[in-house]
């Protein structure tokens, strides 16, 4: 029995889902009974399905790696007197990059010594040697590159994506973030669902873990097999049910429903899925060893199997924040992930995947082409180093409708400040959402009496480096 407030309320929640059927078809089946990862289609057909984000964590230096600077290697050891090169501290002369730059593939495009087998890649790959933030510190950079803005709580990339279009494995979790050694700075937040519906946010992999059951916590049960934990989750989800309908339906307990029922289910796959000792010797060699190599090929293994969106990224804390001693850390850092990346593009291109796999490589910010002075207690007597830069920097993406074997944009003379066809943040964003398929001005959720987007009231699509 209904009481009358509970009727009025059912009728009116059911006559809103139709008129949103209505005027929003392609969200149609979001509304689909206890399954909001169904796979539903985009505003308009593209090829990209998936997308690989590899995330140099801590800001990589564009002018070390795919941004270079014959001026700045002129001119090393001169003192800058001009006023718009703003950097967060102390900075000195002019710091030529320790690595060469050597022009690759069909397209010329020149790529630092310390990635040869990225540069083997580089006529897939589309530069944009222009990006800008808002500011040079890692915890709004890092939530703004992952969540479109730097301060409000909102949701992630891979959450707006997993909520527009669902996942084509109902198995394994829609968004998986890979993260070796715990978090990175802002924790969970990088991979938040905000606002939106729980089940949207991306679930959590510590791949410092070889072991199945250690990397995925959980994923098998010793005492009970798999009818009496049917049973169980049956008769769970019932009581949750019931507890779920005295209270309106309630985002947070549904999504714990769901939850429930995804680990369930992960149970005959993720095992599968995680475990790359599966994979033939000679696809283990390609990717080479160690954990970011693992990691990437786990990523392979998963957009192979449906999964919406991947994000790897390279160790906990800030490993590419090099204050000092950059020409030994960058080249460490790059030998860690260079192999696995190349290898990556070129086993997506073989298995008929890299079309329809979006790549974005990059970090938050990058670094400053002047040596950061020497401070106590961090970078002391070292003067070989390079502070934040937020007002120029590099990132890359592959595949997934891109125009290979391009560079957009440019930084000044020294690679301080993007100067030529200046690309934010959200215009990043605009472009990868274009890429899968979406208007970034449509893919809205309607939150505390407004419309919200991941691009906010800002963003620009760069249609240059779209095929």
């Amino acid at each position: 029995m209904l009481s009358r407030r509970e009727l009025l309320t059912r009728s009116g929640m059911g006559i809103g889902a139709l008129a949103l059927a209505h005027l929003a078809p392609e969200f149609a089946t979001a509304a689909a009974p206890g399954n909001p990862l169904l796979p539903k289609a985009p505003h308009f057909p593209v090829k990209a399905k998936h997308v690989i984000h590899l995330f140099m964590n801590g800001g990589p230096s564009q002018v070390d790696t795919f941004d270079p600077k014959p001026e700045l290697q002129k001119r090393a050891g001169e003192s800058l007197s001009d006023g718009n090169l703003k950097t967060e501290r102390p900075t000195g002369a002019l710091f030529a990059s320790p690595y060469k730059f050597a022009k690759y593939g069909e397209s010329g495009i020149e790529v630092s010594d310390i990635f040869p087998h990225v540069a083997e890649c580089v006529d897939e790959l589309a530069i944009i040697r222009s990006m800008h933030a808002d500011v040079p510190n890692h915890e709004p950079s890092l939530l703004l590159m992952n969540c479109g803005d730097a301060r409000l709580i909102r949701p992630s990339v891979g959450s707006w994506l997993t909520y527009g279009l669902g996942t084509e494995n109902q198995n394994l979790p829609a968004f998986v973030a890979m993260c070796p050694g715990g978090y990175p700075i802002q924790e969970s937040q990088n991979w938040q669902a905000g606002f939106l519906p729980g089940i949207y946010q991306g679930t959590h992999v510590d791949t410092k873990h070889t072991q199945i059951e250690k990397l995925i916590e959980n994923i098998k049960n010793n005492r009970v097999g798999r009818t009496e934990q049917r049973q169980q989750l049956d008769l769970l989800a019932a009581l949750n049910q019931r507890h779920l309908e005295a209270r309106q339906n309630e985002a947070k307990l549904e999504a714990r429903i769901q939850s429930f029922e995804l680990a369930y289910r992960m149970q005959s796959e993720a095992s599968d899925a995680f475990d790359v000792s599966r994979e033939p010797q000679h696809i283990l060699d390609m990717y080479g060893e160690g954990t970011q190599s693992r990691q990437i090929l786990i990523a392979r293994r998963l957009v192979e199997r449906g999964v919406r969106y991947v994000q790897v990224w390279h160790g906990e804390g800030q490993p590419w924040d090099s204050h000092d001693d950059i020409e030994v850390n960058h080249r460490r850092l790059a030998k860690q992930c260079d192999q696995a990346i190349g290898a990556l593009i070129k086993d997506l291109r073989q298995r008929g995947l890299l079309d329809e796999t979006l790549i974005l490589w990059g970090g938050e910010f990058g670094r400053t082409p002047v040596v950061e002075m020497p401070k106590k207690g961090s970078n002391e007597g070292k003067i070989n180093g390079r502070d934040h830069n937020h007002w120029g920097f590099t990132v890359w993406m592959a595949g997934g409708g891109v125009k290979g074997g391009h560079v957009h944009g440019a930084t000044d003379d020294f690679g301080f400040k993007a100067v030529e066809d200046r690309v934010h943040v959200h215009d990043l964003h605009a472009t990868l959402l274009k890429l899968m398929g979406f208007d970034h001005e449509k893919l809205t959720y309607r939150y505390a009496g407004r419309d919200f987007r991941l691009t906010d009231v800002d963003g620009n699509v760069v249609d240059d480096v779209i095929a």
